[in-house]
């Protein structure tokens, strides 16, 4: 099982990121997939939540309005677009995997991309 994710880098605050998560090894569309972030000193935080069909996103409370969070399960991979960046969403951002179903009975972890927002 392999999660893989991409796309993080340096980025001025208001500018646009799309992450991007590559998974392998398991049956994708049958898993939720989520993003979380961490932040140097602190827990790490929940950003956004997507079904295995792609429905019933739901995001972070400082997320929403903001970040957009979509896969596409013909290319096995999840995406995290940003928008209107801050300085506070510089973090190291993780996408997780979690099935298949509603069962939760495995839990997947990649290794994580660098986002810093600064100018």
């Amino acid at each position: 099982v392999q999660l893989v994710e991409s796309g993080g880098g340096l980025v001025q605050p208001g500018g646009s990121l799309r992450l991007s998560c590559a998974a392998s090894g398991f049956t994708f569309s049958t898993y939720v997939m989520r993003w979380y972030r961490q932040a140097p000193g602190k827990e790490r935080e929940w950003v956004a939540t997507i079904t295995g069909a792609g429905g019933m996103p739901n995001y972070g409370d400082s997320m929403k309005g903001r970040f957009t969070i979509s896969r596409d399960n013909a290319k096995n991979t999840v995406y995290l677009q940003m928008n209107s960046l801050e300085p506070e969403d510089t973090a190291v951002y993780y996408c997780n995997a979690q099935g298949p179903h509603l069962t939760g009975r495995y839990n997947y972890w990649g290794q994580g991309t660098q986002v810093t927002v600064s100018t």
